[in-house]
């Protein structure tokens, strides 16, 4: 690799802007540059400007760019924002496949949504990609760009060529003031201003919160350790988000224990407010109806013993019992049981009777669990009179070409075939009884089927949650804001003061932000040292060009 000798003699890494000894300009093109621009990275060479010719030098300049990592940014808030047009996997029905809810639900949309993979978003595997290549952007960005900024800050010289100074916004040249007194005014006046001084050979270098040219790289840190544990997420055992709908009575496996926990459902109760209660809510009643109080589920959790089966509720021990509120969940090795939601009177079970049209009476009764439907036996009544369950239709929408049709395998809206068995119809006599509806398909039937009284119950909806991860993303949030903080209310501020045999003074600063405060800043140590303080170039043109547009037009404008 080539390298830039300047004039000064010293020889400089190939793509330097300016000299590390004496802060030339190297190249043409750095000399046309803006100062704030070549001064950015302290004119040092980056690797992504140096070398271009392997397979990882492409790939490292390619994540090197800001603008790959802006337009890298862009695609995942784009792909996060068509994440939220359709509700994600999670929060749809579970009894039915994915694929058909969202095909069914919203078309031809819905199964493209779903072939994307925008059901599962943040699951997903180009999704988790994007973060990645974030990631990687971010910590290659910093590295290209921190290494020379810390190599050039830690061997920053005192002595600087004239070119360098006269290239700074801050400068100005004292005639005559050139005198060692003068030099240790300056020194002691920016001393007092907390700067760290450095003298040399008749120059000065002071310098102040040079640590605030880390808050982005701090910020990056941040947002690297914050990614690392959103990726932490998706592996198994850091992370557990889980809904669990548990019936009345009903005993389950906590999905995300690995089947090692269970969980009993004793019972469901909801308290609501009442009129009179509380004058905030009497209004809201009147308006909508109840509003709930309290929603609590009395259960009991269980472990599963060594030598349990998998899938099994036998051999297992009872852990802790008690009550699981809203803002009072149940907590087991490292996870947590919250209530966020129930259903009231869930149809559970239905009873019917078998009755003689000719007399009226009921020739027997029978109860059908609905979750549990005795479809492949009979339920045998008196004398000789039996009902079967030729079909079952747990939440039926209607016939399609003659047959009865089920939505889902929820009992919203159950109906039933029966085959009604008696001495005078031992084959049977078919009846299609739904809500409000008793069909005889057939021809006409010497028995019917009448309702005789439903059972319900309540489901809990409680919410399994296990995080690791907290901790890694709380620490890089922190860090994050530490680095803004850092990077917001500090900023790098340096001064260069030169003498030469003439008695001649010259004075130069530069900050990577915030010139007025600069300037306020070094404004009392130059007027301790008896100097006027150093031209602000900048303004001195923009003043300049109000002055000639005043001339030309006779009138004063004002600029923004």
């Amino acid at each position: 690799m080539s390298k830039l000798i300047c004039k000064c003699g010293h020889v400089n890494p190939e793509g330097s802007e300016l000299c590390q000894a004496c802060g030339r300009t190297l190249t043409e093109k750095a000399a046309k540059r803006k100062t704030n621009d070549v001064m950015r990275y302290e004119g040092m060479a980056r690797r992504s400007q140096t070398y271009h010719a392997s397979v990882i030098d492409k790939v490292w300049n390619f994540f090197s760019s800001v603008k790959v990592g802006v337009w890298l940014i862009v695609i995942t808030l784009v792909a996060s924002a068509i994440g939220t047009i359709f509700p994600q996997e999670f929060f749809i029905p579970q009894n039915i496949p994915a694929i058909e809810y969202y095909e069914d639900r919203y078309g031809i949309a819905g199964k493209i949504y779903y072939v994307l993979g925008f059901h599962d978003l943040y699951g997903s595997w180009w999704y988790m990609l994007l973060v990645a290549a974030i990631g990687t952007s971010i910590i290659i960005a910093s590295l290209d760009r921190g290494i020379p900024l810390y190599k050039a800050l830690k061997k920053q010289r005192v002595e600087r060529h004239d070119s360098f100074l006269k290239r700074q916004r801050i400068y100005s040249a004292y005639e005559a003031k050139g005198s060692l007194d003068t030099l240790n005014r300056l020194s002691e006046g920016l001393k007092k201003r907390r700067y760290k001084v450095r003298v040399e050979n008749g120059s000065l270098l002071a310098e102040k919160n040079q640590f605030s040219r880390w808050g982005p790289y701090i910020n990056h840190t941040g947002l690297i350790i914050f990614l690392i544990g959103a990726m932490l997420r998706f592996v198994p055992g850091m992370y557990v988000d889980e809904m669990l709908w548990i019936r009345e009575g009903e005993t389950q496996i906590i999905p995300g224990t690995d089947q090692e926990y269970l969980l009993k459902n004793e019972g469901f109760t909801l308290e609501t407010y009442q009129e009179g209660d509380s004058e905030v809510f009497d209004e809201t009643i009147q308006r909508t109806g109840a509003i709930a109080k309290n929603f609590q589920t009395d259960a009991i959790l269980y472990k599963k013993d060594e030598n349990a089966i998998a899938g099994s509720t036998d051999n297992i021990t009872e852990v802790d019992h008690h009550a699981i509120q809203v803002n009072v969940p149940m907590k087991f090795d490292q996870f947590a049981l919250y209530q966020t939601d129930y259903i009231e009177d869930e149809l559970y079970k239905m009873s019917f009777t078998m009755d003689s049209k000719e007399t009226g009476e009921p020739v027997g009764s029978f109860t059908v669990d609905l979750f549990d439907p005795n479809t492949s036996g009979v339920y045998e009544l008196n004398d000789g009179y039996a009902v079967e369950i030729s079909g079952y239709y747990p939440d039926f929408s209607g016939f399609d070409d003659g047959e009865p049709q089920s939505v889902s395998p929820l009992p919203n809206n159950p109906a039933f075939l029966f085959n009604m068995i008696s001495p005078e119809h031992p084959d049977g006599e078919v009846a299609f009884v739904a809500i409000q509806q008793n069909l005889e398909p057939l021809g006409e039937n010497d028995y019917e089927i009448s309702f005789n009284g439903i059972e319900t119950r309540d489901i809990s909806g409680l919410t399994v949650r296990k995080d690791l991860t907290l901790w890694i993303l709380a620490l890089g949030g922190a860090i994050f804001m530490f680095g803004v903080i850092v990077g917001s209310y500090w900023n790098h501020r340096r001064i260069w003061i030169k003498t030469d045999a003439d008695s001649h003074l010259y004075a130069a600063g530069h900050t990577n932000k915030n010139w007025y405060g600069l300037k306020k800043d070094i404004a009392p140590a130059f007027e301790y040292a008896g100097l006027d303080q150093p031209d602000d170039h900048q303004e001195l043109k923009e003043s300049k060009g109000n002055a000639k547009e005043e001339d030309e037009s006779g009138t004063t404008r004002e600029h923004k």
